[in-house]
């Protein structure tokens, strides 16, 4: 048997938690195409024949402004100790490594294999993709450099016949049918800030935030939920209700659908919106998100 821990790193927005989806075949790991979705690090976990493969999907690497994005970049990079391989993820909007100094640095400075994903092919001529390749190949000694695009799939049978070479031999970490560690409580207020992600714009999603106050389960009946949406302004509050409190209820239907299909029973969800000021700013609050230790 092979077990390792794989972590998956890169700047935001170039499909590391659409890969985990991927690789897991099922949805764990919200998805948006606004950058900065993921917060948390989210562990996936595949079985294949005699390997488990664990994965951690994490926060984008980027310029962090505030007090929430230099968290989410340490999660991240917190993520390189420990692991047995890493993966650098990148999509064609990234051809220059340079671009990538922080990651790159911190790579150089572990000495655990590396390999680069080269997210996105679907949206480029794939005669431009040998001088990327190249480029980075002279960059770094990576152990291999995949194209591959984790929407269509393409590409992403091989990532995993370039891992299991690298896992030492270890019993598995975790039982064969569960796909992550994550509870249902945290996957259901994540569930619910990717709504947000997707139905609302500019500063907005940045600003919210998501606590489920009580997740109450009974044999027959339906799953009650009933969760508070943060957010920093009170013009913030406006957009997120909408008139007649129609964007609210949109979040709801649309998160409720999702939470089912996860739960595999009704549920009963009852959101509440209220006004935390500067609550990135906020270490105690940021703990009770689980954004910090």
């Amino acid at each position: 048997m092979k077990t390792g821990i794989i972590s998956i790193i890169g700047p935001p927005n170039v499909g590391k938690s659409t890969l985990l989806n991927q690789l897991l075949g099922q949805k764990i790991s919200i998805v948006s195409p606004k950058p900065q979705t993921t917060r948390n690090r989210i562990t996936g976990v595949v079985n294949d024949g005699d390997s488990q493969m664990v994965f951690l999907d994490t926060p984008g690497i980027h310029k962090a402004n505030n007090p929430l994005n230099r968290e989410m970049v340490k999660n991240a990079l917190r993520s390189l100790t420990g692991v047995d391989l890493i993966i650098l993820m990148i999509d064609i909007n990234f051809p220059y490594p340079e671009k990538l100094h922080n990651a790159l640095h911190e790579l150089k400075k572990s000495s655990k294999p590396v390999l680069l994903l080269i997210n996105k092919i679907d949206l480029i001529d794939k005669n431009r993709l040998l001088p990327i390749i190249k480029i980075y190949a002279d960059f770094f000694p990576f152990q291999t450099l995949l194209p591959i695009s984790a929407k269509t799939s393409e590409g992403i049978g091989k990532i995993k016949n370039e891992i299991i070479p690298f896992l030492p031999e270890a019993p598995p970490l975790f039982p064969e049918n569960i796909p992550t560690d994550l509870n249902e409580r945290f996957i259901a207020s994540e569930i619910i800030r990717e709504k947000i992600f997707l139905l609302t714009h500019q500063e907005v999603p940045y600003s919210t935030a998501v606590i489920i106050e009580s997740f109450q389960e009974e044999k027959g009946n339906p799953v009650n939920i009933h969760a508070t949406i943060y957010l920093e302004k009170k013009s913030q509050k406006g957009i997120i209700i909408g008139k007649n409190g129609r964007m609210l209820k949109k979040i709801g239907i649309s998160a409720r659908e999702d939470m089912e299909k996860m739960l595999g029973t009704r549920v009963v969800l009852d959101l509440r919106v209220k006004l935390k000021k500067e609550w990135r700013r906020n270490q105690g609050f940021l703990r009770e998100l689980q954004i910090t230790d």
